[in-house]
């Protein structure tokens, strides 16, 4: 089977460092689906504004091809010194590099000059990732309050203290301030490095964000605008 690329999504990461973990996790991040040419129906959007939530199916575009797939991947939150089955694991490396991600539907805004456009959000991709479906998300079915959570239970309630001084705050825009403390706070270092002397750089929305890390506090120390 053949899969087509239908659209796009445009987000503030142009790196993969710093982008949430799972869709929802900074629920203030928000993306445009921007549709390819041969895909830019309106009767193809009929009646999804109905439903509050999608199901984005999409590909880790910038992970390499591999002849062979490996059955066991080591996920960053465990510290990348604990393997885990593939298929236990929403691990990049895996036989076909798809992913899925739950967001919210804000709004569809018409008659754009790339047609129909879907601002979402809560999400967790690169920008430009290439999008191969989308499903309308059904509360009744695709929603299981009780069912359990493997490895990632520990992790679920896991956030960092965020200490960001206003005058360097000011200098991002408003509109991106919530997003941007909402993916500090999720710990963007891989689970590996607990070094509370490194200095760290985060691209987002066009800017260079530092900061360090030290007993559960994520300190900003600079914000840079890219050039």
């Amino acid at each position: 089977m053949e899969l087509k690329v239908i659209a796009r999504i445009r987000t503030d990461f142009d790196e993969k460092f710093g982008i949430p973990r799972q869709s929802g996790l900074a629920p203030s991040l928000t993306g445009r689906i921007i549709f390819e040419p041969e895909y830019r129906s309106r009767d193809a959007l009929r009646e999804l504004d109905g439903f509050g939530w999608l199901w984005l199916i999409w590909g880790f575009s910038k992970v390499p091809e591999r002849e062979e797939w490996e059955p066991m991947v080591r996920p960053p939150r465990l510290g990348g010194n604990r393997r885990v089955g593939v298929f236990a694991s929403r691990s990049p490396f895996r036989p076909n590099r798809l992913g899925l991600s739950s967001v919210k539907l804000e709004k569809i805004v018409d008659n754009t000059p790339q047609g129909p456009v879907l601002i979402v959000s809560g999400v967790d991709m690169l920008d430009g990732t290439p999008i191969y479906d989308i499903k309308p998300y059904h509360p009744q079915a695709d929603c299981h309050p009780d069912a359990a959570g493997g490895f990632i239970e520990s992790y679920k309630d896991y956030r960092l203290q965020v200490q960001f001084p206003e005058e360097l705050l000011r200098r991002i825009p408003a509109e991106k301030r919530e997003a941007l403390c909402q993916v500090l706070a999720e710990d963007p270092r891989p689970g590996y490095q607990k070094d509370a002397s490194r200095l760290y750089g985060l691209h987002f929305a066009g800017y260079n964000i530092r900061f360090r890390v030290e007993e559960g506090i994520l300190k900003v120390v600079d914000v840079e605008e890219n050039l």
